[in-house]
């Protein structure tokens, strides 16, 4: 008969942070820490960090404040609804902040994140603390280690089946690095550049198309880099004369003037909205045109509608000035 092993049993001094706990709390300083350090919010540890945080860690310090012994949970129950809860508490935070003043960003989701990881663990450790030592949850980190090398490379096995085991602990790595891989650096989609406007209030409503003469109007102006590299726009707003011609659908621009033009260097993948302000003197002009240029910008002698066609993006407003006010 072979004789059992003894279990390995992980001593716990009164009142010490459990392992499982303390990794986690670790784990989401070291999130924070890779999401605003200069170097390391620009690395594969960003991802390698903050997916955890917000698929897993979440849900785990739930788990530990709800079940705080060791009979509540098997492990694997622990680790699905880890998972699961995270899944579902993440989305109700943000569902909570898009009602505050701070929005749904990142600042306030992962300060919200923080906090709540670091609620449970506290839970957590007290509610383990108050239950007998014998009956509290905790993760056989030793344990699991020597069982797992036993499992994987036993004493009594052969150079061949060591060799396997090698081989499959390999393809276990390879397999979880090329997954990191994969969203860390993913396929290039559709290059494109997003051009809006928006009226005042920052919304697409309310835009400057009757007014005075002379008066002071505003509205914003958006650019989304989605190219793929950083792109340096030149944006000009011009004002037209022109009629549309629906027998022949095209348009003929009679007179147009240049009353701005600015440029804006925008990373990729992410959206400037630039405050624009102007007024409009001459009340036979009836369209704000508005023209987006990449780095290739045509000459002052290409004008008219040939300008607005050698533009990467258009858009218009059809305006009506009325006389200034005696």
């Amino acid at each position: 008969m072979s004789e059992e092993k003894p279990a390995i049993v992980e001593a716990l001094e009164p009142g010490a942070v459990q392992k499982d706990l303390l990794a986690i709390a670790l784990w989401t300083v070291a999130t924070v820490l890779c999401i605003y350090l200069p170097v390391l919010n620009e690395s594969v540890l960003r991802v390698v960090f903050g997916l955890p945080m917000v698929l897993f860690i979440p849900g785990y310090a739930l788990i530990a404040a709800l079940f705080p012994a060791k009979d509540d949970l098997d492990g694997i129950e622990r680790v699905a609804l880890s998972f699961g809860l995270s899944i579902a508490v993440v989305p109700l935070i943000g569902l909570a902040l898009n009602y505050t003043p701070w929005g749904i960003r990142l600042d306030p989701i992962l300060t919200s994140l923080v906090i709540f990881t670091f609620a449970m663990i506290a839970v957590a450790h007290w509610r383990r603390m108050v239950l007998p030592p014998e009956q509290r949850f905790v993760v056989p980190f030793a344990s699991m280690a020597i069982e797992a090398r036993e499992e994987l490379f036993p004493e009594e096995a052969s150079r061949l089946d060591r060799a396997l085991s090698a081989i499959l602990v390999l393809a276990i790595i390879a397999a979880v690095a090329t997954t990191v891989y994969v969203i860390v650096v993913p396929k290039e989609g559709e290059h494109f550049t997003e051009f809006y406007i928006l009226g005042d209030g920052g919304k697409a409503a309310d835009y400057p198309t009757d007014f005075f003469a002379g008066t002071n109007q505003s509205l914003i102006i958006g650019v989304g880099n989605h190219e793929y590299r950083n792109v340096t726009y030149t944006v000009e707003v011009l004002l037209t004369n022109q009629t549309f011609d629906t027998a022949t659908n095209t348009s003929t621009v009679h007179e147009m003037e240049r009353i701005g033009r600015f440029s804006l260097e925008i990373p990729h993948n992410e959206t400037v909205e630039e405050p624009y302000a102007f007024s409009v003197d001459r009340t036979d002009m009836n369209r704000l045109q508005f023209l987006l240029f990449n780095e290739t910008v045509p000459a002052d002698a290409i004008w008219g509608t040939d300008r607005v066609n050698a533009s990467y993006r258009d858009l218009h407003l059809w305006i009506r000035v009325r006389p200034p006010v005696q």
